[in-house]
């Protein structure tokens, strides 16, 4: 059985301002403060103590994925032969070092594991689907589709 993580604390000052960091991580203590009507230290405090208990994971960019190369994006759907531990922590293994592999979920329903992965064309996609996944011991099918356009950007969370 999965344990769910303590929901975190929070107030409706916590709220607005892991939103303006969900628009702008760039923020500065000072402009929380502002926005928040806080003073800067206070914002800063406020900072750092949704950090410490991990409501904020961390701070990251948004790259161009096209700009960069990587032209193809697909979700692949996986299922697995069999289903022990051994076979799921191979497998994790496995996608652990695939950098195409940008996230990955296990799923309820006819697919084990959904994955989001970016190549450079349709030639990378085919090598990581047929020589990387379906060569693992335990993959017993691989459905992917191609993303051929995104309606909506990966969006902030609904606060």
């Amino acid at each position: 059985m999965v344990m769910q993580k303590p929901r975190i604390s929070l107030d409706e000052t916590d709220l607005r301002l892991l939103a303006a960091l969900q628009r702008d991580a760039h923020l500065t203590a000072e402009a929380l403060g502002e926005e928040l009507n806080l003073s800067a230290s206070q914002a800063g405090r406020r900072r750092q103590r949704l950090e410490k208990s991990g409501a904020i994971h961390g701070y990251t960019a948004r790259l161009d994925p096209e700009g960069l190369g990587l032209a193809v994006q697909a979700f692949i759907q996986v299922s697995l032969e069999s289903h022990g531990p051994e076979q799921a922590q191979g497998f994790a293994r496995l996608i652990a070092t695939r950098p195409e592999v940008v996230s990955a979920w296990t799923l309820t329903g006819e697919a084990d594991y959904l994955l989001r992965a970016y190549t450079t064309d349709l030639r990378a996609l085919h090598r990581l689907i047929h020589e990387v996944l379906l060569s693992h011991a335990t993959v017993a099918r691989v459905q992917s589709q191609i993303v051929m356009d995104q309606l909506k950007a990966d969006a902030a969370l609904p606060l």
